[in-house]
């Protein structure tokens, strides 16, 4: 099947995807969080036969949900209204920590790193979710 990780935030979103085995994860793309997200998800839902999306679940250390939590999961009840297949929520707790890793050894600028930055979190978001 076909997953669709999302990385959702307040200014950026990060979109990673993975091959139909599930062997394959790529970063695919950031996009600024604005009104036309959800449409922008559904369509690369629809082109791409995405068959579940997995967001990234902001938990707090302590495993409690605060505020960023409760606006991945209102986006997530937005989203829904848009697609018509599963939503799965994954803990993302330090999944840009380890994309700020992966990026330190490439030899991008700090501003080309940062639009990265947020594709490969949700690129970790997939991996951890497979894995699971």
């Amino acid at each position: 099947m076909r997953y669709l990780a999302i990385d959702h935030g307040v200014k950026r979103t990060g979109l990673a995807i993975c091959d139909p085995s599930e062997t394959i994860i790529s970063p695919l793309a950031v996009m600024d969080t604005r009104a036309d997200l959800l449409q922008k998800i559904a369509d690369i839902v629809k082109a791409e036969q995405i068959g579940a999306v997995v967001l990234g679940l902001p938990l707090n250390m302590d495993d409690s949900e605060g505020f960023q939590a409760r606006f991945v999961r209102d986006f997530a009840a937005d989203l829904g209204a848009h697609i018509d297949i599963p939503i799965h929520f994954q803990d993302e707790r330090l999944s840009s920590f380890i994309a700020e890793e992966k990026l330190a050894d490439a030899d991008f600028t700090r501003k080309k790193a940062k639009k990265r930055l947020d594709a490969i979190a949700a690129a970790q978001i997939l991996e951890a979710f497979l894995e699971r």
